[in-house]
């Protein structure tokens, strides 16, 4: 049974699953980052502006339980359907994620992810 102060995150890369527990309050980015799943594309792990939420090079999908934006930054990919800011990401609940694998510095815009959820989408 898992102690109330951890969440499970679960990340899909393609269809690779992992599992992890994360302690509540970590940030995504630095979670994924310490269980050795980058949200960067390979132009962008070493170039990026470090979690500032700033190049929007970390971002990721998700799956379940999409979190509300907060910085402005993620505001606006959330409104626009871009993938979200990892890094401007606290895990307060359990999530499930899909780490953008086919993006060379951003992921691709999917209206269909858009924050608020788009009525009859």
């Amino acid at each position: 049974m898992q102690a109330e102060s951890t969440h499970t995150l679960t990340v899909f890369v393609d269809e690779t699953r992992h599992t992890l527990a994360v302690p509540h309050g970590v940030n995504l980015r630095r979670a994924l980052l310490d269980a050795g799943l980058s949200p960067y594309a390979a132009l962008t792990r070493q170039r990026n502006c470090g979690g500032r939420g700033l190049c929007a090079t970390c971002g990721v999908w998700f799956e379940e339980a999409t979190p509300p934006p907060e910085h402005w930054h993620d505001q606006l990919a959330a409104r626009f359907g871009y993938p979200r800011r990892s890094c401007q990401i606290t895990v307060t609940h359990d999530l499930v994620i899909r780490l953008v694998t086919d993006k060379r510095i951003w992921g691709r815009r999917d209206s269909t992810r858009r924050w608020p959820p788009q009525e009859g989408a």
